[in-house]
């Protein structure tokens, strides 16, 4: 059975939280952002890939829901999910757990774009990252895609 891949795992500091006592809204940005990071490593562009290949990623698009509180003293980790890609950009799903849990607690859609470093342009992947790409994608494939996938803010239309 495919499985997401644990990209980041921490336990929630006191800066990190509010007077409420729960992990202020910008914090699981900083969390999923360590994900994406550690993604990042994990298809060979660590310090060592990005030397080589002089490729990086940037976020084009973040979406984030906040499902459940985390408080103080939480451990949590970060499953990704690669949803899609072509050779120059990936759709991914981060999502925050407990670990064990099956409920996500946050759940973050992103848009990376693979870009040359020199020219600050998107570029197509290099072959070993492509090829580690397409590795996770189809260990990926057959995973369902996340309940907060696809979603689109605004208000429902005013009543007459």
């Amino acid at each position: 059975m495919p499985i997401m891949l644990t990209t980041y795992r921490t336990a929630i500091l006191p800066e990190w939280v509010d007077y409420n006592g729960h992990l202020r809204d910008a914090f699981y940005l900083l969390i999923f952002s360590y994900a994406t990071d550690a993604l990042m490593d994990h298809l060979g562009l660590d310090e060592a890939g990005r030397a080589r290949s002089g490729h990086t990623l940037y976020t084009l698009e973040c979406h984030l829901n906040y499902l459940a509180e985390v408080k103080l003293g939480a451990e949590v980790e970060v499953r990704t999910q690669l949803l899609a890609h072509d050779n120059k950009r990936l759709h991914i799903h981060h999502g925050l757990y407990l670990p064990g849990a099956d409920s996500a607690l946050a759940e973050s859609e992103q848009m990376l774009m693979n870009i040359d470093s020199a020219s600050a342009r998107s570029a197509p992947f290099d072959e070993q990252v492509l090829a580690r790409v397409l590795a996770l994608g189809e260990a990926h494939r057959d995973l369902p895609a996340p309940a907060c996938v696809g979603r689109v803010i605004g208000l429902p239309p005013a009543r007459a």
